[in-house]
């Protein structure tokens, strides 16, 4: 493989499409708020946010789903989610529902009493009569605000091999990024869950691994019967939260037969890659990752594709080549419509229609589309909301004072957020 080319799939070999698959389907839980990334997620659901320059993270979940042979899924939508779905109608109506396939987005109806979706479980058991008209075998819980790419087809087929009730994805993590954030379990040799606690303040580490933990990856693989029943007995109670989390999972765990499915092969030591992009840090990084000469998640990934709405855009354009004035990128991904004019870009990911004008500096730096980087500009390890004009000669992320003076975020790990309400242009009603 050439050094500069990106990484390899995660799981390279054959995919698990299987009668598994064909008889399950996918529920993705997509109403999430996001708070942890604050002004970011607004005026819109977090699976609905833009990722990796032309995507939305959403789009890896129902990538996974349609790669690994599942063609039924419902998605659950409540938060701000206007965009959202209109990003399902316009890039996931592909599938043939003549063959019985589809995608369909399942919001709060007040369908069974006059509560929106209560917790996560309550969102599935608030459609319970549309899983009983498809009538799967496997039900496949899903999170819509993680990126990563996974075969659900072997975690089904792992799952029916231990003759389980409930499987869940899992993943090593450091218990520090866990505490408070994650569910956490513990396993017995054969992988059988012994214990789980949702976002516990000091996560059980992994027996011989110091300062890491297993936590979930938010996966989860019922029999169809068996989610009834627990969906059921769980809205019968009063004191329930009505989550998978806090409720479910620790209620089965002692009582059925429940098993960990971990996203890592255990015979090369290779941890695949996942990334909960729920902080601005992290979404950051997750970003900035891609740009990397040899990224962990091949986005370029023929086999595996990301499938979204596809965008009828030019090409992205670099103009003026004078000694002070030279429009380039390097170490860099920009997409289509932009047109970097004199001005330099380097370790940065640029999503479409972005115009940066002559003499502006960008490092490090996310932005998302459709945004207007004024001359002179100067931009490091920053943020740029969708929709942002930033006049010229603007500084963001040079001055952490300066750029709390003028109302901007800036995380812990000194990533600097703009959003065009900051920069007092109100565009946010329907992004």
């Amino acid at each position: 493989m050439d050094k500069h080319s990106p990484g390899p799939s995660p799981q390279d070999g054959p995919r698990f499409v299987s009668r598994l698959t064909r008889n399950t389907m996918a529920l993705i839980l997509a109403g999430g708020r996001g708070t942890r990334l604050h002004e970011l997620t607004e005026w819109r659901a977090k699976p609905a946010l833009p990722f990796g320059g032309k995507f939305r993270i959403i789009d890896f979940t129902l990538s996974n789903c349609a790669n690994s042979g599942i063609r039924r899924v419902g998605v659950l939508t409540q938060y701000k989610s206007h965009s959202l779905i209109r990003h399902l109608i316009s890039g996931w109506t592909h599938f043939r529902k003549e063959t019985n396939e589809f995608i369909e987005v399942l919001p709060a109806q007040q369908r069974t009493s006059d509560d929106w979706y209560k917790g996560t479980a309550d969102a599935v058991f608030q459609n319970l009569d549309i899983i009983r008209s498809v009538a799967p075998d496997y039900v496949v819980i899903l999170a819509g605000d993680h990126v990563y790419k996974m075969d659900y087809g072997t975690m089904i087929a792992e799952h029916v091999r231990n003759e389980a009730d409930m499987t869940v994805g899992c993943i090593p993590v450091p218990t520090e990024e866990a505490a408070g954030a994650l569910g956490v379990m513990q396993v017995d040799e054969h992988d059988r869950i012994l214990s789980f606690a949702e976002k516990p303040a000091q996560p059980a580490e992994i027996p011989g691994e110091p300062g890491k933990c297993l936590a979930s990856m938010g996966i989860y693989v019922f029999n169809t019967r068996f989610l009834f029943e627990q969906l059921i007995r769980d809205a019968d109670d009063s004191g329930s939260k009505h989550d998978f989390g806090f409720n479910i999972i620790p209620h089965v765990v002692p009582r059925y037969r429940c098993f960990a499915y971990s996203f890592r092969d255990e015979q090369l030591g290779i941890q695949y890659y996942w990334r909960d992009v729920g902080t601005l840090d992290g979404y950051w990084a997750a970003n900035m990752e891609l740009v990397d000469p040899v990224p962990e998640l091949n986005i370029y990934d023929v086999d595996w594709p990301i499938r979204t709405a596809q965008n009828q855009l030019p090409p992205a354009k670099f103009v003026f080549d004078d000694d002070d004035r030279r429009g380039y990128a390097v170490d860099s991904m920009v997409s289509g419509g932009c047109i970097i004019s004199g001005a330099k870009v380097k370790h940065s990911l640029i999503f479409n229609n972005v115009r940066i004008h002559s003499y502006a500096t960008v490092e490090q730096a996310v932005i998302l589309p459709e945004c207007d980087i004024g001359r002179g500009c100067q931009l490091k390890k920053c943020i740029i909301d969708r929709g942002v004009f930033l006049p010229p000669d603007t500084r963001v992320g040079i001055d952490h004072d300066e750029d709390r003076r003028r109302g901007f975020r800036v995380s812990d790990k000194g990533v600097v957020l703009v959003t065009p309400t900051m920069m007092g242009q109100p565009l946010h009603t329907t992004r």
